[in-house]
Parts: C-alpha cells; structure tokens; sequence
C-alpha cells in the first residue's frame, strides 16, 4: 500500500511507450506516483498510461532541447515539482565494429543515449534545484555493456560507457542540493531491444558463435528501477546490476 509521501511524489519517465520504461511507468503509477510519460510516440504513451488519472502524456523527442524543457516544464505546472527522474530513452544502434559504423549512425546513437540524457538530467537538475523542498533522485538505464561489451556493438557500448560518466558527475555535483544519482544495468529481460539483437534466438558471442542466452520478466527489472526510486532521501543507490540467471555475462565469451 502506497503512503501519503509517494502519492505525492512525481516522476518523470522517458522511453515510457515500450519496453522497460513502459513497464516503470506502469508500476510507478500502481505505487502512487503521479508520472509524466515521455517518448516519441504519442498512441504507445497512452496506452501506457492507460487512463490512469496520474499520468501526463507528453510527446518528447529527447535529442531536442526544447522538447525536453517542454517535457519537464509540463510536469512542473501539473504537478508542482520533479522527485523522480528514470532516464531511460534508447537505442541500440547498428552492429558495427569501429572501423564499419558510419559517422551518421554513431552520431545518431550518442545523440539519444548519450546526449538525450544529459539534457533530461540538466532539466531535472535545474527544477529539482529550484523547487521547495530542494532535491529528488535521477536513475540512468545503463546496461551490461557498460561493463562487458557484445561483438559490434560499438556506439552503444561507448554510450553505455559513459553513462557511468555522467551518472557520477551527477551524484557528485548534487551532493550540495539533496540530488542523488545512480545507475541500473540491466542484461538480457525481455524486451524488444532483445529482439534486434537476436537473445531469444542465439546471440552473437566474442568467438563468433551464436548462443541462446536466458532471459527474465521486464517486471522484475522494472521493481528494481522502483526499489531505487523508493529509497529514502537519505541513502543513495549508486550502482545496480541485474542479469538473467545463468546469463554469460561473468566470463562472457
């Protein structure tokens, strides 16, 4: 059962309209939280939402700053404040390794895993800053890759990579206004991305084979995305690794 505090709390969820941020939304508007929905399309938002008269449904390209100030904007006048911040907007990207990407797909990748989240990290700085009480609590999706790489993969690992950067920066430079970051990597539940990279039908590993690799609920990643959010302003999560059991991940390849 949900208390007074989280009924008021606000969170801001990108990437809402599939996957792991969809399943975040849907578990942070069944603990009481009032959640703006974010991502490119508007239908899978809603469907997100479903109806619940806790959501706001706010269309957002994370790649344009102005979306992105609109997004949190919306959220501030609707609700008063931002406690929450799940940074989750991405894409895989193509495989390539570094000598085959084109500039045009790298630039494509770091501009929404890398450069979407900055923006959307500055923009929950800057209101969570500015708001009485002053704070509240960013959460980057990082990956397993941000520790152990797939074959080709090469942009998104580097943005992967550097999430750890930016998560950080972030904890670090909050430290004086009651912001706390951290970051969950999460490997292999089963979401669409999965799909694009072929998990479910034998991923490709350092020596070249393909390998079935286990996979588990996007709602268990999900609660420990909620787990994190539902610490207390006291303690700070910095770091979160969740994998399937039995996923090659410890002594992949």
């Amino acid at each position: 059962m949900s208390t007074p505090q989280q009924v008021r709390r606000v969170a801001v969820v990108t990437g809402a309209g599939s996957g792991i941020g969809r399943e975040v939304a849907r578990q942070m508007l069944a603990d009481g939280y009032r959640v703006a929905l974010a991502g490119r399309r508007e239908a899978q938002l809603k469907e997100t939402a479903g109806g619940n008269p806790d959501s706001l449904v706010v269309p957002c390209d994370v790649t344009r700053p102005d979306d992105v100030e609109r997004l949190f904007e919306t959220a501030r006048q609707q609700w008063g404040r931002i406690d929450v911040l799940f940074n989750n907007a991405g894409v895989f990207g193509p495989a390539a390794g570094v000598d085959e990407i084109s500039l045009e797909d790298w630039n494509a990748t770091l501009a929404v895993n890398l450069t979407g989240s900055m923006l959307c990290a500055a923009a929950a700085v800057r209101a969570m800053k500015a708001q009485e009480p002053q704070g509240g609590r960013i959460i980057n999706n990082g990956s397993i890759s941000a520790h152990s790489p797939r074959p080709r993969t090469v942009a998104y690992t580097v943005t992967k990579h550097a999430m750890t950067g930016l998560t950080k920066s972030i904890e670090l430079d909050g430290r004086g206004y009651g912001i706390t970051c951290g970051q969950i990597d999460i490997g292999n539940t089963a979401t669409e991305i999965m799909d694009t990279i072929g998990v479910g039908s034998g991923a490709l590993q350092a020596d070249g084979s393909r390998r079935l690799e286990p996979m588990f609920p996007v709602a268990d990643a999900a609660r420990a995305v909620l787990m994190m959010a539902n610490m207390p302003a006291s303690a700070s999560v910095g770091s979160v690794v969740v994998t399937a059991a039995g996923m090659p991940f410890i002594g992949r390849g």
